[in-house]
């Protein structure tokens, strides 16, 4: 077939692209709304200026309160694609609430650091180092909840019992119980809690429910959810809805990923499980036998009022409801003696106060570090503390999932494992098919951290989490007992092992690391 040509006997670059695949994939990429090589010349002067001023204005305004790596992976994706590229951007590359919750979140805050007389009766005189009171503080300017003393802690290893647990509280529940999930379904495990809590609702309990919107619309169910939810008596809400048709819109990927339960303010239970059966719902984890473990702790004394403030804070944000009446101490305020503090975090802060915790306390460290995050994927400010720490003589270890069930987190995940095993850090993976998704940390004899954040720039950024700091040699050893069965059921990662896997692994590692960066 006779190529078309002009006066001169050149190839218009039209036929070119017409003919060349690839050359016409790469301009659809680039030049979306154009024909590909049939539009007017000044279609394609327009969108070359178009172009050109996107990537100007791309240069000075996306650097802007970002990491220098997340800028320069939005950049990349605008210079490389940059209509997509944009689009993306203007979907996922804001990180913050809507200024009506920020304003929200920063009342409620001064509010609490104004303090009510029953927190500030109680706050803490703990004579631990220095270093822990300095990281308390910090705790308190950040989140604005104080340290308290006198409270008992019981951790709760098991999936099921702590299902058990919290629906036992609720059906001794008097006045009100608070529920705040990341995702919650109705299924074989947790019907019994559901309907401990529409029972609750019945006699009269003030029953609230919170569960994520995006969190739990995408597990299995949740139409059959909301259909349960409708029918009792129980006052529910989504977190942080994506309801165009209603005006609700955000970022998609700003999720709450608290969970929280509260019981007469007298009992709380927090930690990394969602109210879902082990496997999600999913038939292809029940085939493959993957479930899921946690751990959560069941706490008693004036922490419960500090957790109470965190899902108070929630439901204002979602109803403009104040539960301010709830948050009294409970009857027996010295139940224990465990000191703690209640730190929350999210966009709905500016100062990611979870990783500023977790820095302070790992830079803190004198002898061992213990921690266990389903999902790590660190930014450079975590993973100097930790290898720094690892390099100045503190035994590290580090609990993760010897599978993941997130492809690309978990082979990003993956990719900073060569630097951690040369600074010296000890890496155990816990055994497949189950998913360790607890989300717990401990310092020398003094600290240990549990809660819903995992060790990842999502959980630093853009989930709202909920994390507790617990002082004293009781609770750590308590923790290290649960660490001790991670160890047992775990195989240690060796460095000569890892240098050696395959390199189309290590390429799939390396390709996953860039998309951590991108909030």
């Amino acid at each position: 077939m006779r190529r078309r040509t002009d006066k001169l006997g050149r190839v218009p670059w039209q036929e070119t692209v017409r003919r060349e695949p690839i050359l016409r994939g790469f301009i659809y990429v680039l030049w979306p709304f154009s024909l590909a090589g049939t539009a007017p010349a000044w279609v394609v002067v327009l969108l070359g200026v178009a172009d050109l001023i996107i990537r100007i204005l791309a240069l000075g305004i996306i650097p802007g309160n970002r990491r220098p790596t997340t800028a320069m992976a939005w950049l990349l994706g605008i210079f490389f694609v940059p209509f997509v590229g944009i689009i993306l951007f203007l979907l996922f590359g804001n990180f913050k609430l809507s200024s009506r919750r920020r304003e929200q979140q920063q009342q409620v805050n001064e509010r609490v650091r104004a303090g009510t007389s029953s927190l500030s009766a109680v706050e803490s005189s703990y004579p631990g180092p220095e270093w822990v009171k300095s990281a308390a503080e910090l705790n308190r300017r950040l989140g604005s909840l104080p340290m308290v003393d006198g409270n008992s802690v019981d951790l709760i290893p098991g999936y099921p019992d702590s299902i058990f647990e919290m629906t036992a509280a609720v059906r001794k529940a008097r006045k009100f119980v608070n529920a705040e999930f990341y995702i919650m379904s109705t299924d074989h495990i947790t019907d019994e809690l559901l309907t401990a809590l529409e029972e609750a609702a019945e006699r009269g309990v003030e029953v609230r429910v919170l569960f994520d919107h995006i969190g739990t619309l995408r597990v299995q169910g949740y139409r059959k959810l909301l259909k349960r939810l409708r029918a009792g008596k129980i006052q529910w809400k989504r977190m942080l809805p994506l309801l165009p048709i209603h005006g609700q819109w955000r970022r998609p990927d700003l999720r709450n990923h608290r969970k929280i339960m509260v019981i007469d303010g007298e009992i709380a239970f927090t930690g990394s499980q969602n109210l879902i059966e082990p496997s999600y719902n999913n038939p292809r984890h029940r085939k493959a036998g993957r479930e899921w473990v946690e751990l959560m702790a069941c706490l008693r004394g004036p922490i419960v009022t500090t957790l109470n403030v965190v899902f108070a804070t929630d439901w204002l944000s979602e109803t403009d409801e104040s539960l301010e009446h709830q948050l009294q101490l409970p009857s027996d305020p010295n139940p224990g003696n465990v000191t703690a503090q209640v730190v929350p975090s999210g966009p709905g802060f500016i100062t990611e106060n979870n990783l500023r915790l977790f820095n302070t306390l790992i830079y803190s460290a004198q002898h061992r570090i213990s921690i266990c995050s389903p999902y790590f994927v660190p930014d450079d400010s975590l993973l100097y503390a930790i290898t720094t720490a690892a390099q100045r003589g503190v035994d590290v270890e580090l609990f993760v999932s010897e599978k993941g069930d997130q492809f690309l987190v978990h082979h990003a995940q993956r990719s900073y494992y060569e630097a951690l095993l040369e600074a010296g850090v000890r890496i155990y993976l816990y055994k497949a098919p189950f998913v360790l998704h607890a989300k717990h940390f401990t310092i020398d004899d003094e600290v240990a951290v549990l809660g819903s954040s995992n060790m990842d720039m999502r959980s630093f950024s853009l989930n709202m989490e909920v994390s507790v700091m617990l002082l004293g040699e009781d609770i750590v050893t308590k923790m290290r007992a649960v660490e001790d069965t991670y160890r047992d059921i775990s195989h240690e990662l060796k460095l000569t092992d890892w240098v050696n896997r395959p390199l189309a692994a290590r390429y799939v590692d390396n390709v996953a690391r860039l998309t951590a960066t991108v909030q």
